[in-house]
Parts: structure tokens; C-alpha cells; sequence
């Protein structure tokens, strides 16, 4: 063989190595990002730190001096309990295939979830480590629960909580969690959609239409029915304050309620964790991208103007109201304008973040402050008046707001381009009706089920402490401790 003939049988060898390289690379499995990673790692442990020290904190300052560390144990007590039940088979119930209402038990236990598993994200040819995602969707598990406890805080049994807690994460917030946000993710779509798109007749179209078919139906219900939810506006804060609602009207007030000050005992600690609660959400609503790119920052910055919008927004109108302005207000405004931005943070423009925050925050106002006062239930901390109001206002909102006319991203499309994400025309009556849909779910499941759940318990060990503990103090009665030894 001559030199010339060498050089080019060692080019073609070359060129075909290559080219085989390039097309095992191309059918290779996605890997995950390692900035993607770390951003998912950083947003988890910033949801944790909503939870605690953040809504403990919010909390209790909230209450009166004898009920400060009963609040700060029920919260704490909740995370650990939840994050053991989450990894246990929460986890399985709301991110495995099943029904359209709960998963399955395809990985109680984690079983499967190695460190060398992946999840899906957004886009297509995208993953993160399913551990990650499993983590971050745990600290959304453990918050939800704790979020409720404000609305009977200062007198149900702290064992009535717990056992509470685990029936209703079980039966309420895993099937919410499973029918709002789990489908089957955008490569599998796109795999079938190239499927239906490349069948060379009409048989083989028919059988990749089905298969197409069988995966888009391989999502919860709210999802199937196309409500958006970026964040968490139906699985966490609907949820959480509907609940909270029928426990307190359940429960029944607090002794003395209208008739007895109540102020909250530290509003610098309510600040703090207020504080906390904003800097922690934006892991919770940026986090939920899972991916760090440009939506993300998008989500960052609408939970900047929306909190900003809502927090002042209050202060205001209360200060016109009642003549001065408060702190109390203020936190309590930028906690409604966190709320409401929550299904909407990856979904809406900032100028219509800003606008959701500047109606969120005066009618989440007028609940604590009117509606409240007008038909006298007590919900100690305004759990309702702040989540379940202003979730539902974010719900909602999110249908106008993605709207790409007003500055939104519009509604993501995985089936027309295959492996690109598309926007689908946006339809303002299709979308609002996916959207009120999901919210009067929300409300049924969460609001029947709680108070079926509340009565199993109150049968079983009773949900109030006795009136001589109530009047002594949760601190006391059921934890003998103090927080303040003066």
C-alpha cells in the first residue's frame, strides 16, 4: 500500500470515528448541568430556611409570650416528621404514574432513586438528579403542613398536630401535589411526537398517535386540564389555607378572643422571619424552574416587584385606614404579595407581577381585616385571609398574566416542534376556566378532606388542649418550657 493510500484510509477511519462518536453522543442520554445541579441544591436548602427559622419565626413572634415555643415545636416537629413520611412513599404518591389523582409505589422508599437517576425538567434534553428534585419537592412538603398551624395556634394539642399533620399530607397534600404537577416530561412527549410525525403510513401513525396519546395522559388531572401552577398557588397555599380555615372554625376561638388583647408579643421577630420567608421564596418560585436559565431569573425578579408591590400596597391603604402605618402590616403585605406571585413567578411579565401584587396585598387586607371581623372566626395568624385569599388571587391571575400581550411567556407547547418548546395560542376563556377548575378542586379536596380528618383525630385524642392548660399556655401545658426565663 503506498503512503498516499495509508494517509487516506487513516483520514476515512478517522472521519468515520468521528461521525460514530457524534451520533452515540446524540442518542446518549441526557446528563445533568452541574450548574443546574448546584442552583437546585441552593434552592432546596432556601425553601428549608423558609420553614425554619423563616415561618417558625413569622410565627412566633405572632402569638403571646406563653404560646411562643409550643408554635416553634410544632413547625420544627412538622419538617422532621414530614421529610421522614416524604422519602417513606410521598414521594412515589405524588411523582409516580398512577391515576389522575395519586401516584403509585414504584419508588416507596426511594427505591430507584440512585444518585445516578435523573428527572426531567423543562426543556427537552435537560435533567437534573432525581435526588435533587426529590429533595427540593420534599421542602415543599414539609412548609405546606406548617403553614396551617398558624390558623389554630394557642390551643390544639401538640400530639393532635403531629397525627393531624401525617393524615393529611397523606390523604390531602400528595394526591394535590400528584394531580397539579406530575406529567410525564418534555422527552417523553417529544419521543412520541417524532414517533406520529415520521410514521411512514397510516397504521404506524395510528399506533404513534396512540402512544402519544397514552403519554400526554400520563400526568395528574389539574395538569391534563392545562391550569398552570409555576410555583405552587393550588398545591401549597390554597391548600394549606383552606385547611387552616375549617381547623380553626372546627377547633372553635381561643378563650377570650374579642374580648382579651392578643397583640403579638415580638413583632421584631415577626419581621425577621418575614425576612426570611422573602429570601427563602426565592429558591421556593426561581427553584421551581429547575433549571438556572432565564426563567429562573425571570421567577427571581418577579418575586422581587410582586412582594415589593404588595407589602407597600397594604402599609398604604391600611395607614389611610387607620390613620398610621404598621410593621405588622407591611410583613403581612409583602407575605400576601409572596403568595399570590407564586403560581404566576415563571408565567407573568414583572409589570404584571407588580400589578398582581398591588391588588393582592389590599384585598388580602380586607379579608384579616373586614371580612374576618364581620363573620368572627379566628384564625390566629390570618392563615386564610393571607394563603388561601391571596393563592387564589395569584391562581387566577396566572391565566390573565401569561398571556405573551401582557408581557407573559405564554403557554408552553412540547407536541407541535418536537424536542423545541413552542408557545401555544393563547385562549383567555380555555385557560381561565383550567384555572378556576383547579382552584374549586383544590378548595373541596383540601376543605372536605381537612375537616373529615380533623373529626378522626378529635375522636381519637382530641384536638384542644384543656382550658386551664389553654390559659396557662401551650408552653407550659405541653412542652414544659419557657421561651423567656423573666
Amino acid at each position: 500500500m503506498t503512503q498516499k493510500s495509508i494517509l487516506r484510509a487513516s483520514l476515512i477511519g478517522t472521519a468515520l470515528s468521528f461521525a460514530s462518536t457524534v451520533a452515540m453522543a446524540a442518542d446518549a442520554a441526557p446528563v445533568p448541568n452541574k450548574g443546574d445541579t448546584a442552583w437546585m441544591l441552593i434552592s432546596t436548602v432556601l425553601v428549608l430556611l423558609m420553614t425554619i427559622p423563616g415561618l417558625a419565626l413569622f410565627y412566633g413572634g405572632l402569638v403571646r409570650t406563653k404560646n411562643m415555643l409550643s408554635v416553634l415545636s410544632q413547625v420544627f416537629a412538622i419538617v422532621c416528621m414530614v421529610a421522614i413520611l416524604w422519602v417513606a412513599f410521598g414521594y412515589s404518591l405524588a411523582f409516580t404514574g398512577g391515576n389522575d389523582f395519586i401516584g403509585g409505589l414504584d419508588k416507596i422508599f426511594l427505591k430507584g432513586v440512585t444518585p445516578e437517576a435523573v428527572a426531567a425538567t423543562f426543556s427537552n434534553g435537560v435533567v437534573i438528579p432525581e435526588l435533587v428534585y426529590m429533595a427540593f419537592q420534599m421542602t415543599f412538603a414539609c412548609i405546606t403542613p406548617a403553614l396551617i398551624v398558624g390558623a389554630f395556634a394557642e390551643r390544639m394539642r401538640f400530639s393532635a398536630v403531629l397525627l393531624f399533620v401525617a393524615l393529611w399530607v397523606t390523604v390531602i397534600y400528595f394526591p394535590i401535589a400528584h394531580m397539579v404537577w406530575y406529567w410525564a416530561g418534555p422527552d417523553a412527549i417529544a419521543t412520541a411526537a417524532k414517533a406520529v410525525a415520521s410514521a411512514s403510513d397510516a397504521a404506524a401513525k395510528t399506533a404513534a398517535q396512540a402512544k402519544l396519546d397514552e403519554v400526554l395522559a400520563d400526568a395528574g388531572l389539574i395538569f391534563k386540564w392545562g391550569a398552570l401552577d409555576f410555583a405552587g398557588g393550588t398545591v401549597v397555599h390554597i391548600n394549606a389555607g383552606i385547611a387552616g380555615l375549617v381547623g380553626a372554625l372546627m377547633i372553635g376561638k381561643r378563650i377570650g378572643y374579642g374580648k382579651e388583647l392578643m397583640a403579638p408579643h415580638s413583632l421584631t421577630m415577626t419581621m425577621i422571619g418575614a425576612s426570611l420567608l422573602w429570601v427563602g421564596w426565592f429558591g421556593f418560585n426561581a427553584g421551581s424552574n429547575l433549571e438556572a436559565n432565564g426563567t429562573a431569573a425571570l421567577a427571581m425578579v418577579n418575586t422581587f416587584v410582586a412582594t415589593a408591590a404588595a407589602g407597600f400596597a397594604w402599609l398604604v391603604v391600611e395607614w389611610v385606614a387607620k390613620g398610621k402605618p404598621t410593621l405588622l402590616g407591611l410583613v403581612s403585605g409583602a407575605v400576601a404579595g409572596l403568595v399570590a406571585v407564586t403560581p404566576a413567578s415563571g408565567f407573568a411579565g414583572p409589570m404584571g407581577s407588580i400589578v398582581l401584587g398591588l391588588v393582592a396585598g389590599p384585598v388580602c387586607y380586607f379579608f384579616v381585616s373586614t371580612v374576618k371581623n364581620a363573620l368572627k372566626y379566628d384564625d390566629s395568624l390570618d392563615v386564610f385571609g393571607v394563603h388561601c385569599v391571596g393563592g387564589i388571587i395569584g391562581a387566577i391571575a396566572t391565566g390573565i398574566l401569561v398571556n405573551p400581550d401582557l408581557g407573559g411567556v405564554g403557554i408552553p407547547d412540547y407536541v407541535s416542534k418536537p424536542g423545541e418548546l413552542a408557545v401555544a395560542s393563547y385562549e383567555f376563556g380555555t385557560q381561565m376556566f383550567a384555572q378556576i377548575k383547579a382552584v374549586l378542586l383544590t378548595l373541596v379536596w383540601s376543605g372536605v378532606g381537612s375537616a373529615i380528618l380533623f373529626k378522626i383525630v378529635d375522636l381519637i385524642i382530641g384536638l384542644r388542649v384543656p382550658a386551664e392548660e389553654e390559659r396557662e399556655g401551650l408552653d407550659i401545658g405541653e412542652h414544659d418550657e419557657r421561651a423567656y426565663n423573666y
